[in-house]
């Protein structure tokens, strides 16, 4: 796993840019032991696997110790797996397993907050010597009539919270600990207290165990939330019309956040060859350029929501009329944004899914129709396009949104914070009135267990699975994808293996076609004397290929997901979700 080689052509080639990262969330991956959670045995039983696919790193989500209250974003114990998982042993052979493939590990880093159970917590709200501010503990302010904490945690008589600020989970950003008698942020579930980075011992406590990791034999980090670790100063209240949450201009992008990440930077990951991606919401492309490279923060990739956004309702993600509507104009006009402007120092982390979001081909694509057709699409998409591309478990089959019959039936956190919160305020009066959104939005969508075969527990346990597995796994597992040379799992790795032998479609110049077309999304990508033209009718109908802006002469069909690919795209007309990638 040497490091490329720089070229004439490609002076600037790293290892993380030419790689493609597969995404595991390890609970509903793959079962070992029959318990209905997935664990660390069984990633290292699917090495093969993976290595088959053509994957060169695998972004492990957290496998820490934890409680659980946001399946293990909540860690307790940064230095030990949790026992659900397996041991530090099965880590270490996972580990040995994919890099005797060449394959690299990538860890989730949670440093935003911790979970309630940590020990650092368990000494702060105690007062213990040291540990007093390792988080944000205030007082409370007097009540006005008739408040509450609006998420169920009470304080004293006639105290409210020290602010308005609301968690990402519904409810009040602050809970009161009767131990310490004081109120502590959270801007996620009330277990997971947020950790006080104006402290400058929590940020050497994270630097060291950063360190520790990397000296394990990791490859890099995925840092999660990592753009909410700076607070404004004296916490003033939030801006009631803003958000959601209210109060998100208090801690987003906060005033010492590059201080923190570069101070972070300095003292980790530039002393090793590691690949870092960080989880930012409300970045811009304008922002982007002061947290990438030497130049900026030291990050290496961002993963931007913008593009996350486009179908969200006019009151956001859970807004329970208007969501679902997006226009392809504005993902060419976003996607292109960042393919273009990100300097010299920018790189793109390429992405349409993960754990956070629903299943990409019932949100991007037609999951009943042209379910493969559109798969492929997607594949083509975030294969062909300039940055590194990051797969998430199940999308190399196609695997779909599910369906939540009542709200019994969600385990996701943040999907029933936000429905008990629009059943207080009023803005449903019944879970049914939500559940389009539900079904359309929740992240539990993405932890449906992984569908390896078509059997009972769809290969992926022989117990009871902790979430119930979408209905359609007889159909569309794993097995079955392997078996048919024409399935969206081929055309995955076929993309993978393209994207590895030629550069152009890592290191080359993108140039967007068509940019107010409705169906088709068309693109260039060029380096040196190579050019490859992408074409994509991104709908349910036909759509002509029409331009004076690229000579098609003489272009020759590379890969394409229908059979007989129109020879010459120019004037030729494309099938509903076609998507073809030519030699020009």
């Amino acid at each position: 796993m040497a490091p490329p080689e720089p070229t004439d052509t490609v002076p600037d080639r790293e290892w993380w840019k030419e790689a493609v990262v597969y995404q595991i969330y390890p609970r509903s991956f793959n079962d070992s032991d029959g318990d209905g959670v997935g664990d660390i045995p069984g990633i290292t039983e699917k090495a093969d696997y993976l290595d088959a696919l053509g994957v060169d790193v695998v972004w492990l989500c957290p496998v820490y110790e934890s409680p659980n209250a946001d399946n293990g974003y909540d860690i307790a114990d940064y230095r030990s797996i949790a026992s659900e998982f397996g041991t530090m042993a099965d880590w270490e052979e996972l580990l040995d397993a994919l890099h005797a493939r060449d394959i690299r590990l990538v860890m989730d880093l949670v440093v935003n907050h911790t979970s309630d159970e940590h020990e650092w917590f368990e000494k702060s709200r105690r007062k213990e010597e040291g540990y007093e501010d390792y988080y944000i503990w205030r007082e409370g302010r007097p009540a006005e009539v008739g408040e509450t904490t609006g998420d169920g945690t009470e304080g004293p008589d006639g105290e409210a919270p020290p602010n308005n600020w609301e968690s990402f989970m519904g409810g009040s950003a602050w809970s009161y600990d009767d131990v310490r008698e004081a109120w502590y942020l959270h801007i996620f579930d009330e277990k997971q207290p947020d950790l006080n980075w104006e402290n400058p011992t929590v940020r050497e406590e994270v630097a060291e165990m950063v360190n520790w990791w990397l000296e394990k034999g990791i490859d890099g980090f995925r840092l999660d939330a990592i753009n909410y670790l700076s607070k404004v100063p004296d916490l003033p209240d939030g801006d009631p019309d803003g958000g959601p949450p209210v109060g998100l201009e208090g801690f987003d992008h906060g005033p010492r956040i590059h201080e923190f990440l570069r101070e972070l930077y300095d003292r980790t990951f530039a002393n090793y060859d590691a690949m870092t991606v960080a989880e930012m919401s409300g970045t811009t492309v304008e922002m982007a350029g002061d947290y990438l490279g030497e130049d900026g923060d030291g990050l290496d990739m961002i993963f931007h929501f913008q593009h996350m956004e486009l179908d969200a309702g006019p009151r956001g993600r859970w807004d329970p009329e208007g969501f679902g509507e997006w226009s392809l104009p504005e993902l060419k006009r976003i996607t292109s944004r960042w393919q273009g402007r990100l300097g010299a120092d920018g790189w793109n982390a390429l992405y349409l899914g993960n754990h956070d979001q629903p299943r990409i081909v019932s949100r991007f694509g037609d999951d009943e129709a042209y379910r493969e057709e559109s798969a492929k699409l997607l594949a083509t998409f975030l294969l062909t396009s300039r940055g590194t591309p990051f797969v998430y478990q199940g999308e190399e089959i196609g695997m779909t949104n599910t369906a939540f019959e009542t709200l019994d039936d969600v385990d996701d956190p943040m999907t029933v914070g936000a429905v008990e919160g629009m059943l207080a305020a009023g803005v449903v009066d019944s879970y049914e009135e939500a559940r389009g959104v539900v079904d359309y939005m929740s992240r539990d969508h993405a932890r449906t267990p992984m569908q390896w075969t078509g059997s009972d527990g769809a290969g992926f346990t022989d117990g009871e699975p902790w979430l119930a597995l979408t209905d359609n796994s007889e159909e569309i597992n794993v097995a079955a994808a392997r078996a048919d040379e024409d399935s969206i799992w081929h055309h995955y790795r076929r993309l993978i293996e393209l994207r590895h032998e030629e550069e152009v479609y890592v290191y080359g110049e993108y140039e967007l076609l068509l940019p107010e077309h409705e169906r088709l999304f068309a693109y260039t990508r060029t380096l040196g004397d190579e050019r490859r033209l992408v074409v994509l009718d991104w709908s349910d109908e036909p759509a002509t290929f029409e331009t004076e802006a690229v000579d098609t002469t003489g272009a020759e069909v590379v890969v394409g997901n229908y059979e007989d690919a129109p020879a010459d795209p120019d004037g030729a007309e494309f099938r509903p979700y076609e998507a073809v990638v030519y030699r020009l």
